[in-house]
């Protein structure tokens, strides 16, 4: 079997080392193998970026308009056969697959015109006879790290504001499913990029992810996954000889309150597309279900139904709902959860098994639980599966409360009829991202992207809000 290479200064270089990338819904089916990049690699990646900045950084806005375009051009003509491919390596159903890339081609989209709109602000000075300009400029070599439930959407949306704004980059994508990325890289490679300006390196954060934290050629990182991972990057970005801008997604615990007087069968299609949709493997699912007592009892008949009629098989089958979770090590993290669930006194009202199919794949039953506390841990930790409590409370001021008791800040949602009551969750809710009878789980690709608290840190991404990490601002003084 052929193995995909690493990209560094506008070549495919070999590595010492592969692995294989297995389909999740069929585990004999080999998506293909994928080399793992050394430190060395790395290194020289980093190299190639420094390399190529100066000529890049100052390189025309229309340049890089048409670079970006093409780019996006060419992910949407392809948009069902890298469709397919994500699915297949990642587990989400086809049509998600797709809908996935169509974002990614958007985005690269969308930044090719930011690429012609960077501006500037003249200021009058405070002193006679001066002229003060306000201009930005890319921040230089960029280290991009992206997870793996969304394997060309978050890379899209790193890597094309780094390269509309002049910056170089440095990819490392998530080692478990390595595909998508390197079928975008390969895009990106025949773009007319120049050499070194986008590099990419496969492999394990341990080894490759290290190198990027801590070479001083580094300027900025973003970042999107584990609060715990987070955590060490940004010490070791503000702890290193050359301190260096972080930008960091990492996770949430987003609540979806359901008042009494929500529409039914809106709540009911809210919570089931935000808590269980792609197999809940989003940072924005709403696992936790905050529902007043008045609508409580009918909620969970209407979600339980719902959850009856979801089809979970092969996530390019025709008719499925929700594919496998991603590997062996997500289906037994969720199935701990699911048990930690039953021994902290929460009812699995309804799912949680181990499902078999026609081929060997990581299926799981969604699981819903009730009787459920906010201080649980099924309601407190970030499961990253199809398992969501619902936890009744008395009032909308009580629902508040419970949604906003979290260490995390992602995204909330409520369903209500009342504009009173939607007015003032849009205000009062400790999320970065607010949704009225909508799932948590959607986001446009114009506007800013992130949370508060443990879930974000540092700047926005998506939107012209991404210029605020990938430029840094000069002022300059001139004598008239």
């Amino acid at each position: 079997m052929t193995v995909h290479q690493n990209f560094i200064g506008g070549a495919w270089t070999p590595a010492g080392n592969a692995a294989p990338n297995i389909n999740p819904s069929d585990v004999a089916d080999v998506v293909g193998e994928y080399a793992r990049a050394s430190r060395a690699d790395a290194q020289a990646a980093i190299a190639a970026a420094k390399a190529a900045f100066p000529a890049w950084a100052r390189s025309s806005p229309h340049e890089r308009y048409e670079i970006l375009k093409r780019i996006s051009d060419e992910i949407l003509a392809r948009r069902e056969e890298l469709g397919r491919l994500l699915s297949r390596e990642e587990g989400k159903t086809l049509a998600d697959g797709i809908g996935e890339v169509t974002r990614a081609g958007q985005v690269f989209g969308y930044f090719a015109g930011e690429a012609v709109r960077v501006a500037g602000e003249k200021f009058a000075s405070t002193r006679p006879g001066i002229e003060v300009d306000v201009t930005r400029e890319p921040v230089g070599v960029v280290a991009l790290i992206t997870p793996w439930n969304f394997p060309i959407a978050i890379p899209a949306w790193k890597i094309a504001p780094a390269l509309a704004y002049g910056n170089c980059v440095v990819i490392k994508p998530a080692d478990l499913v390595p595909g998508s990325a390197w079928a975008l890289a390969d895009i990106i490679a025949r773009s007319g990029v120049p050499a070194g300006v986008f590099n990419l390196v496969m492999g394990r954060g341990s080894e490759v992810g290290e190198v990027l934290l801590s070479h001083d050629d580094v300027a900025a990182i973003s970042f999107t996954g584990s609060v715990a991972t987070g955590r060490k990057i940004a010490q070791a970005a503000v702890t290193a000889p050359v301190m260096k801008k972080v930008q960091m997604e990492m996770g949430g615990k987003s609540p979806l309150v359901v008042l009494d007087d929500a529409d039914l069968a809106v709540a009911v299609e809210c919570a089931a597309n935000g808590a269980f949709y792609q197999t809940g493997q989003r940072c924005t699912a709403s696992t936790r279900l905050v529902v007043t007592e008045g609508i409580h009892d009918r909620f969970v008949a209407g979600l339980t139904e719902r959850l009856k009629a979801l089809v979970v098989d092969d996530a390019l089958k025709p008719g499925t709902n929700i594919g496998p979770v991603v590997d062996q090590a997500q289906l037994d993290q969720d199935l701990r959860y699911i048990e930690i669930g039953k021994r902290e006194g929460a009812r699995l009202h309804w799912g949680g098994e181990r499902l078999n199919r026609d081929k060997q794949g990581f299926y799981l039953q969604p699981a819903l639980f009730v009787d459920c506390r906010n201080d649980m841990q099924i309601a407190r930790e970030e499961i990253f599966g199809p398992v969501a409590a619902v936890i009744r409370v008395k009032d909308y001021e009580e629902a508040l409360s419970v949604a906003n008791d979290t260490t995390f800040g992602l995204s909330s949602g409520i369903c209500t009829t009342s504009l009173k009551y939607a007015t003032h969750f849009k205000r009062n809710s400790d999320a970065g991202m607010v949704n009225v009878n909508l799932p948590t789980a959607g986001v446009d690709y114009h506007v800013p992207f992130g949370g508060r608290k443990g879930s974000s840190y540092g700047p926005r991404e998506q939107g012209h809000y991404a210029i605020e990490f990938f430029t840094t601002v000069k002022t300059s003084y001139t004598l008239a």
